[in-house]
């Protein structure tokens, strides 16, 4: 895997993204319909809930954390490093908004109070941030190639042919031989926008 992933960005942000968006779903149907549910029902998807939150909100830390050693050290040109810059900073804005969330969230189960509609309101907001950012990650990497090591070569519409055994592929490499990427290490050493950014 490191030979392939240049860094732990793309491994920690699904953590992120799957965590946060489960426990925002569950408070919102513990909301909606919370009152028609068995007691016991309704107090295990409550639960489940916090720890997704929590844990979400954990991990989103090591998963800012890891974003920008990505940023500081991934291959780039000047497109891709202004949507990378994007991204970063609809990350910056969401990531301190659901530790909040989390947070207060601890405070009242501490106190044993209750979460009131605009608990609610908070996680919806942060919950669309959330999406825009991964949308905007996804940009990155699928728009701009960011941490992508190999391209495939096209070869034609829809490339709907089937490979037998044997048969070669565009660029001359034998079906189930594995792929080359000895030359990435130059480019991640000097070609392309590589560079440094202070931190923010």
């Amino acid at each position: 895997m490191p030979e392939i992933i240049p860094n732990l960005h793309p491994v920690f942000v699904h953590f992120t993204v799957a965590l946060l968006s489960i426990s925002t779903g569950l408070f919102i149907v513990l909301h909606l319909f919370g009152s028609r549910l068995p007691e016991n029902l309704r107090q295990q998807l409550r639960t489940v809930a916090r720890w997704n939150l929590w844990l979400g909100a954990g991990i989103t830390v090591i998963t800012v954390a890891a974003g920008f050693y990505a940023y500081n050290t991934v291959a780039h040109d000047a497109p891709s490093h202004a949507a990378m810059t994007d991204h970063r900073n609809w990350a910056l804005a969401t990531a301190p908004l659901f530790i909040g969330i989390a947070l207060w969230s601890i405070a009242r189960v501490w106190k044993g109070r209750s979460l009131g509609s605009p608990f609610i309101v908070a996680l919806l907001i942060a919950q669309i941030l959330l999406l825009s950012t991964a949308w905007r990650g996804g940009e990155v990497v699928y728009r701009y190639g960011l941490g992508v090591m190999s391209l495939p070569q096209s070869e034609g519409v829809g490339h709907a042919h089937a490979h037998g055994e044997g048969e070669g592929h565009a660029d001359g490499q034998a079906a189930g031989e594995p792929m080359d990427f000895s030359g990435m290490d130059k480019m991640q050493e000097g070609d392309g926008h590589n560079h440094e950014h202070s931190s923010l």
